[in-house]
């Protein structure tokens, strides 16, 4: 009797043992998909190494300023022909050079397949053009933004799509510092705000602060420095990764997003951080990135996800070569692509990026990179 009772509270026991292996695998199993399919959320790419098209009339691109992509989906590039050495301009030289090449207009436009759709730029009537070319950007309203950050490039301009001149806020001349209200100080990037036509500017090489204008008339609005304070251009120490982190923004303040939910995105580039404002300048907080990377900083630029709640910030970072992916929320790093060198889908000195509504990355590199790529989504994180 005793025996029988053992025997089947032994098999009891197997038959326990086996449904909790069952439902521990059914458990590993929903973990698994449920995390493949998280996975599947995050931003991946590839790149498209037959993006642009080939240019016409012999042009060819010198270091890329800006880039941005418009409400049309089209995508609006700024570079330097000034940076064009005597080689890559030989055709232009007297005698010529070389059967190749010659520098294209300052601004192009291109359609998501990389087929040029309009280029215009440079010195004209009724305003002053930039010295060194640096950040673009396209309003709904259909006017383009452009500014420069040679020594005295402390102004930005706008003109209509086709290259129409329309208003200049500051002039090529000395700047007057960081609290002046009439001149920038080699603005990097602008970023507009449509619902309260706003241009904000993150000025930049030269000063230490993101600055807001009327976008009609140019009429000066608010600035403010780090931490929401009041800048100043006392001189800094060299970044140090061990010291406290600085109350000054560094040169150069090197660019500025503004997301659906009225937050405003700064890179504060040699100082490895992102800080996150209101838009009345209300500091929210920060976040830093490779904190020892030295040279030229590790956050040149920023772009926005494209889904509903833009759910993840791209940030390009040009001294490491590298894009990551982070979580806007809290700016965990969730994913990352590139690295330095010549090939396709490599960098060198990625200097700004922009995102189209599909999810695409397109890419401009500066100093030797001297090019514009596009990565295709190939995730899920937009369906």
């Amino acid at each position: 009797m005793i025996s029988v009772r053992r025997a089947r509270l032994t098999a009891a026991a197997r038959f326990t043992k086996s449904t909790i292996a069952l439902v521990g695998l059914a458990l590993v199993s929903v973990c698994a998909l449920t995390a493949s399919v998280h996975a599947g959320d995050i931003p991946t790419f590839a790149v498209d190494a037959s993006w642009p098209k080939p240019l016409p009339n012999n042009w060819i691109l010198g270091q890329v300023g800006g880039i941005t992509v418009d409400w049309q989906g089209h995508i609006w590039v700024i570079h330097r022909p000034k940076s064009l050495t005597d080689d890559e301009k030989g055709a232009t030289l007297n005698p010529p050079r070389s059967k190749c090449c010659v520098s294209a207009p300052p601004v192009l436009e291109f359609d998501a397949d990389g087929n040029l759709l309009r280029s215009w730029g440079g010195p004209g009537e009724g305003y002053e053009w930039v010295g060194r070319e640096h950040g673009i950007e396209v309003d709904e309203k259909g006017f383009v933004w452009v500014g420069g950050n040679a020594d005295n490039d402390n102004a930005i301009l706008k003109f209509t799509l086709d290259g129409k001149f329309v208003i200049q806020i500051g002039k090529i001349a000395p700047s007057k510092g960081s609290n002046d209200t009439t001149q920038l100080g080699k603005p990097a990037e602008t970023a507009l705000d449509k619902e309260a036509n706003e241009i904000y500017v993150a000025d930049g090489y030269g000063n230490r602060r993101v600055i807001v204008f009327d976008a009609t008339t140019g009429a000066y609005k608010r600035h403010w420095g780090a931490y929401g304070n009041k800048p100043n251009d006392d001189k800094q120490p060299p970044y140090d990764p061990k010291a406290p982190p600085p109350q000054q923004f560094a040169n150069p303040v090197h660019c500025v997003k503004l997301s659906n939910d009225g937050l405003v995105y700064v890179c504060d580039r040699i100082n490895n951080r992102i800080q996150v404002f209101r838009k009345d300048g209300t500091f929210v907080k920060e976040w830093f990135f490779e904190k020892n990377t030295l040279g030229n900083g590790a956050v040149w630029d920023i772009a926005i996800w494209p889904d509903p709640k833009q759910s993840y910030l791209l940030t390009a970072d040009g001294e490491n070569n590298e894009i990551r992916v982070l979580k806007r929320d809290d700016g965990t790093v969730v994913g990352s692509f590139g690295r330095g060198g010549r090939n396709a889908g490599q960098f060198h000195w990625i200097h700004a990026m922009a995102i189209d509504a599909k999810g695409n990355v397109y890419t401009a590199e500066v100093d030797t990179g001297k090019r514009i790529q596009k990565f295709k989504l190939t995730s899920d994180a937009l369906r």
